[in-house]
Order: structure tokens, then sequence, then C-alpha cells
């Protein structure tokens, strides 16, 4: 018998001034895959791990690129729970041994690690030629109010790279966006994290992208607050319970509310000369 056929690839690429932008999106993984990505990782996998998606942005003069993928961003979620960053609520221990694995009569109990798959990923860079690269720069800043006009939007996508419910205790999720305009760009990774009566997290990367210029900003925010406070911050907002429920589960309505802890800016200047 002959091997299945491959699932068919959702790739789609746009090209503006010197920059290629490319998404890919393809079913979640099965079993094999995800086994081999545990083994390499070393801690179970969330259940919807998109595996195969990608987007990533390539400077065609220098071949710098930058790249969002789940398995790098796996790769950063605390493994160990050494750190003390490890989120626990009232029932995690029945959340681990759920997960408990048995193998020929031999019980593999789950290693702690951050469960809540929370991760500082900003995307993976390859320098370009003559070794650019991604260096601090607190001075610079993302243009809001360029990015604010109506100008037409050429290329938009949006890319999931894992989620998981948390055992019914909330969301983590890792999501990738992308809107090209003729002049300017703009990637949203944003980590988002509710986990009930506990906290609410949200981590964004955004990448802005001159292409005038070539040159590229990244800006990392981290934001959270106690789940408590952010419902007490929508109740005074003025919606209604049945509305605080349905805001929590939506991190464009809970993320401006919530305290930023760590924020950091980078820049690469791609022009030659």
């Amino acid at each position: 018998m002959h091997p299945p056929p491959p699932p068919p690839s959702s790739t789609r690429t746009h090209t503006q001034s010197t920059f290629r932008i490319l998404t890919t999106k393809l079913p979640i993984l099965k079993s094999d895959p995800i086994d081999a990505l545990h083994a390499r990782l070393g801690i179970p996998i969330p259940e919807m791990i998109f595996g195969d998606n990608l987007l990533s942005l390539t400077h065609l003069p220098t071949n710098w690129s930058l790249s969002f993928s789940a398995e790098p961003a796996l790769d950063l979620v605390d493994k160990t729970g050494s750190n003390g960053s490890m989120l626990r609520v009232a029932y995690a221990n029945e959340w681990s041994a759920t997960r408990e694995k048995t193998s020929s009569g031999i019980k593999e109990v789950v290693k702690p690690f951050d469960w809540s798959y929370s991760t500082t990923y900003k995307g993976t860079e390859v320098k370009g030629k003559g070794g650019k690269c991604f260096e601090k720069n607190e001075r610079e800043e993302i243009p809001l109010e360029l990015l604010k006009r109506r100008d037409p939007i050429l290329f938009h996508d949006e890319v999931v790279l894992y989620e998981s419910e948390l055992d019914d205790n909330g969301i983590s999720a890792l999501t990738v966006k992308v809107r090209v305009m003729e002049q300017r760009m703009l990637v949203l990774c944003r980590f988002f994290l509710r986990l009930d009566n506990v906290l609410v997290r949200v981590r964004d990367t955004r990448v802005y992208v001159d292409f005038e210029e070539e040159k590229v900003v990244r800006e990392w925010m981290s934001r959270e607050d106690k789940f408590e406070n952010v419902k007490k911050n929508l109740y005074m907002s003025g919606l209604m319970p049945d509305a605080i429920t349905v805001a929590l589960r939506d991190s464009n309505q809970v993320a401006n509310l919530l305290p930023v802890v760590e924020h950091e800016v980078e820049s690469v200047s791609l022009k030659s000369g």
C-alpha cells in the first residue's frame, strides 16, 4: 500500500519592497510528530499543537529573517519549575495525574514544569549578511499613529501556534498575526494566559517594518495581573457579569487593563550603504 498523501499545505507569500512575508497553516500535529516533539522538548505538549505552522519575514538582499513557530516557543517554557514561575491552581496535582503515562506496566510520572505554557518567545532571528541583527534600542518606538491610518491592507493572515485549555482551568494560547500596507507592516505575536481565579497574562511581540528605510523594530511587552483585579476592572468599566465572562476570554479586551511588568525595544537597519 502506498502511504497517504501529505495534507495540502496552506502556504501564502507576499513580497513588498525588499521583504518577503510567508505564512504556512497546516492541521494539528498527529501522534507520532507529537511524540517526537515531546522527546525533544522534555515536557508534555499542549493539546492543540500546530507544529508545522509558520510565519516568517525575510529581507531579500541580506537574507536576514525572523520567523515564528511552535517548537522554539515551547522550548522557552520553564521545564523544571525551579525558578519559582510555576503556576498552580487548587487541583493542579489532579491535572498532572491525568497526564501520567503508563507503558509496559511502568508508570512515568509527569515531571514538574510550567503547565501554563508561558513563554518569553520573541521569534527566531537569523542574522543577515555582515552579521546584521537586532540590537537593544530603547529610544526607538513603533509609530502607532502611522499604524492607525486606514491605509489599504495588501496582505494579512493569522497563524495559531499552540493552544491549551489547561484542563478547563482557563486558556493558554500563542498566535501570530501580520498585516502589510504599502509603506509599512506589523507582526503581532501574542501569548495569552487566563488561569481562572489566579492570573491573567499577555505577552506581546510587535515587529514593525518601514519598507523605505528597511528598518525593523521589535518591541516586547509583558503584562499581567491577578484574576480578581482584572474582573474588578472590567466591572468598573461598566460591563455586566455575563459580558465580563466573555471579556475574560478575549485578550483584546483585557490586555490594556494589565500593568506592564517587562518592556524592551530592539531594532536593526538592513539598508545597504
